[in-house]
């Protein structure tokens, strides 16, 4: 899950009362860290389980993961508006209060269509939280134990992506897919009681009321879009419905434009685009979205749905593409004090796309073992670009700009994720469809790609369980190809758009990984 950089400090209130209390706190916005990346790698693991219990076609299915998404992304910025002229403590009490009622609620969803709506509502919960509690640090602490207090928000979020697939695993094991979500229930409630209480309230003196216009239309734009890719697998990408979706995202991207143009304080200054080297910062997390964050929702999709591991194993198989996420992006921060940002970005996603590369010669079914080592790959490589765009995306604008040019980094990164996740899907469906016929050939193809390998051979009876696997490998082998251009080509651009046009130190400043 994204990073939520801090904004400028206000003036200072009144001081937490114990160094305890500013540790509780701590503890509190962590805690909720943590929860935030498991509500995201947690549901692909349980895709299958949910499958089975609650039936739904793919493109619903695939809802429970963008509709978090796209929530999440659409409304971030104005999360972190909204906590600056209410107070981040009480936004953040706020947040955490409705994400737990909703990871409840989750817990007893009837079906499929109150899964995705609920989804929704818990992506815009998670905004919501990580910007409040993420700008109520920088009003606890100052100096270097604010560094320290960020670097440990960083660390969760990487324990959280890490380890979250296998805790959710086992959850699924143990106590079904449902736990899943309780679980964030719990993680925010504990939050709520013993951070919430101790936070002090802090606003923006100078915050102005929220960009209705301009978040409006940038949210409908992201949710008719990929809200049209999702769909265009099952219905045709020349369907009246995927086509009036693609010109209604037009029509609202241009309104967003030129709000954001004529506004006096915008939500997103579109003149920062005029920085090359901000541009460049721009591809990075789109690149580590197709090299990295696509693997964390479509593999245990594979693992579990096509070839029928479980979901504890599944969850152990992650492990080593999330693990070097807690040391490399460290790495690549140290190394940049010698190496220029550029030459790492590119290097690492260079690496990355020879992983996937390496990862789509694996035959299906093998050895972890076997998997490990192009995942490991994959996992150092995305882990150096990974550890500096936080950085770079205030260090390659002028430092009065920084707080907008953070803003538009993280919304680039969520909103470019949900995008990409989606077409990542659609993708998978296209190629699988290619590998059959008719139809009932396109059905199978819906529900292969979405891990459901009993419900695809009920559409293609002539082909065995193996036969089907088979076009699931290769579509897979051919998307895995395709994210390996992508990450090259992204790699390309931002080694060129980021070299030396400012001091190379600027890039080395503490970044968070998530």
């Amino acid at each position: 899950m994204p990073d939520v950089a801090p904004p400028p400090v206000a003036a200072p209130q009144a001081r937490a009362h114990s160094r305890g209390d500013r540790w509780l706190v701590l503890g509190a916005v962590c805690l909720a860290g943590l929860g935030m990346p498991l509500a995201f790698t947690g549901p692909p693991v349980a895709l299958s389980a949910i499958a089975r219990d609650l039936g739904g076609d793919p493109a619903m299915l695939a809802w429970i993961v963008n509709g978090f998404m796209l929530a999440f992304g659409g409304v971030v910025m104005a999360a972190g508006t909204l906590a600056d002229l209410h107070g981040r403590k009480r936004m953040f009490g706020i947040g955490l209060a409705s994400f737990s009622l909703v990871s409840f609620a989750l817990g007893f969803a009837p079906d499929v269509l109150w899964l995705d709506g609920l989804r929704a509502v818990q992506g815009v919960a998670a905004a919501l939280t990580l910007s409040a509690g993420a700008a109520s640090l920088a009003q606890e602490f100052e100096g270097h134990a604010r560094t320290r207090a960020y670097s440990l928000l960083g660390t969760t979020f990487g324990l959280g992506l890490a380890f979250g697939p296998l805790l959710s695993a086992s959850l699924v094991a143990h106590f079904g897919w449902r736990s899943v979500f309780v679980s964030g229930g719990v993680i925010a409630l504990l939050a709520l009681l013993f951070g919430v209480p101790r936070m002090r309230e802090s606003r923006d003196p100078d915050a102005r009321g929220l960009d209705w216009p301009g978040t409006l239309s940038f949210t409908f734009a992201l949710v008719a879009f990929t809200f049209a890719v999702v769909e265009a697998p099952q219905r045709g990408w020349g369907s009246g419905l995927v086509l009036g979706l693609l010109a209604a995202s037009a029509i609202a991207l241009g309104v967003f434009v030129a709000v954001e143009r004529r506004v006096p304080r915008p939500m997103l200054d579109l003149s920062l685009f005029r920085y090359p080297r901000f541009v460049g910062v721009q591809a990075l997390p789109l690149a580590t979205a197709f090299c990295y964050v696509v693997l964390l929702i479509q593999l245990p999709i594979r693992f579990v749905g096509i070839e029928g591991r479980g979901e504890v194993t599944a969850g152990l198989m992650m492990i080593p593409l999330s693990a070097p996420m807690l040391v490399v992006p460290l790495l690549g921060a140290m190394l940049a004090r010698r190496i220029s940002a550029a030459a790492l970005s590119g290097v690492g996603l260079a690496i990355a796309a020879a992983g996937l590369a390496w990862l789509s010669r694996i035959a299906p079914g093998a050895p972890a073992a076997t998997l490990a080592w192009p995942l490991i790959v994959i996992g150092i490589g995305s882990g150096l670009p990974w550890g500096l765009m936080d950085g770079l995306s205030v260090s390659v604008v002028p430092k009065e700009r920084a707080g907008m040019a953070t803003g538009i980094f993280t919304t680039t990164r969520v909103a470019g994720e949900a995008i990409i996740l989606a077409a990542a899907g659609a993708a998978l469906t296209a190629f699988a469809q290619g590998g059959l016929s008719g139809q009932a050939g396109a059905d199978a193809g819906r529900y292969l790609a979405a891990g459901d390998l009993a419900r695809a051979s009920l559409h293609a009876p002539r082909l065995s369980r193996e036969g089907l696997a088979l076009v699931h490998a290769h579509a897979f082998d051919t998307l895995l190809l395709a994210l390996a251009a992508l990450t090259l080509l992204l790699g390309l651009a931002s080694y060129v758009l980021l070299r030396e046009r400012a001091p190379r130190a600027s890039a080395a400043e503490p970044c968070l990984s998530r």
